[in-house]
């Protein structure tokens, strides 16, 4: 606001002249002119307010060492002036409303400090580098994380969590190996029990491990398809066996075909489960082969199987597992073939291919996310199923 001695401003009166405020002496008050009619006052000094008249422009105070906080002078007497009407009829001028404290370094925190008669510094109430007023709340702290399983911290990341059977499923396939060579020993005949009770855990053990549970046809149609490969076999004998393995598949898509057909589900989920049931049917099937090879060759390659998968499950680094379990197999199927008329060299060299496809087999079973029962049937069973075709070709073919 205008004070005495900034340019622009009246000196002293001259009291000789009559000039100044009657009765008072105090210099820069003028007295109103008389006019006749009505009058009106007029605010003449700088106010708050920016819509009823331009802002005034203040020159700007020389840089301060440090912001302080803009203190309003106290307002001197009113002048009279020129007669201004306020709106509709007369009003006394108001008291400017206090500034709103803006963030500095924006364009509208500029105008308003330029409207507000203010050039720098920071506004009363504002802390630096803080939000202003009445501005956005500071974001709410994270909350706390909750608890994840493996599986589910896996599947958050973006990677899967594949858990390979442990011990118990290789003591299980091993015991069923054991019982597959000595039945092998003993005749063919012999060797039917165990080939059909692994042809069972194939078929529930591949369901269980595409998330398809119960499925009770599908698993009955499968295991049904490993029955009647056996008896075609036994019937037809080693020399037809794969004619009989081979037959038996054919028809058993074709009818896995004719059932999803018939099935009512959604698209997707008809092609999803023919697919399983081709499959689990197929594994079945194919675990036939250790009915169809030579009695040595299933001793030779049930003895490698087993020894395989039980290295396998021991506790080492993967690379190292891996390598020790084809050592494995081909050691015991080396000494399996000293013990038969197959011969040790040939016997090693079954028991490395057959260890190979057991290892396939332990693969495809470790399962995302899995239960105990896909690792107490896929995992027991899926060894010893992918390598009874390279039990009954290259077996009977060394021997």
């Amino acid at each position: 606001m205008n004070h005495p001695g900034y340019a622009g401003h009246p000196g002293p009166t001259d009291h000789t002249t009559g000039a100044g405020h009657p009765g008072t002496g105090h210099p820069g008050f003028a007295e109103p002119p008389r006019d006749e009619g009505p009058q009106t006052q007029q605010w003449q000094a700088p106010t708050w307010e920016t819509q009823l008249q331009p802002p005034v422009q203040v020159a700007a105070p020389a840089p301060a060492p440090a912001p302080a906080p803009v203190v309003a002078p106290a307002a001197p007497a009113p002048a009279y002036g020129p007669p201004q009407t306020y709106g509709r009829g007369t009003h006394a001028p108001q008291p400017a409303p206090a500034p709103t404290a803006v963030p500095p370094g924006t364009a509208n925190g500029t105008a308003n400090a330029t409207a507000n008669g203010t050039t720098g510094g920071t506004p009363a109430g504002a802390t630096g580098g803080g939000p202003a007023h009445g501005g956005a709340e500071p974001a709410a702290p994270p909350a706390e994380p909750q608890y994840a399983t493996a599986a589910e911290r896996a599947r958050a990341e973006g990677r899967p969590q594949i858990l390979e059977p442990g011990r118990q499923p290789a003591a299980l396939t091993a015991v069923l190996a054991l019982l597959l060579a000595g039945a092998a020993a003993v005749h063919e005949y012999a060797l039917f029990l165990p080939v059909a009770l692994l042809q069972a855990v194939t078929a529930a053990g591949w369901f269980r491990l595409n998330g398809m549970w119960p499925a009770r046809q599908g698993i009955a149609l499968a295991f049904l398809g490993g029955l009647v490969a056996d008896v075609t076999l036994l019937a037809a004998g080693r020399d037809h066996a794969t004619t009989a393995v081979l037959g038996t598949l054919g028809v058993w898509v074709l009818l896995s075909v004719v059932l999803t057909l018939r099935s009512r589900a959604h698209a997707d989920e008809r092609l999803y489960g023919l697919l399983v049931q081709v499959v689990s049917a197929a594994l079945a099937v194919v675990a036939a082969g250790h009915l169809a090879a030579a009695s040595d060759a299933a001793v030779v390659g049930a003895l490698a199987v087993a020894g395989a998968v039980l290295v396998r499950a021991l506790p080492l680094p993967t690379p190292v597992s891996v390598v020790a379990a084809l050592v494995a197999a081909a050691g015991g199927g080396f000494l399996a073939g000293g013990l038969t008329d197959l011969g040790g060299g040939n016997g090693a060299l079954l028991g490395l291919a057959a260890g190979a496809a057991a290892l396939i087999g332990h693969r495809a079973a470790s399962y995302d996310y899995p239960s105990r029962f896909v690792h107490l049937t896929a995992g027991v069973a899926l060894p010893l199923a992918a390598a009874a075709p390279v039990v009954q070709f290259l077996g009977n073919a060394l021997g």
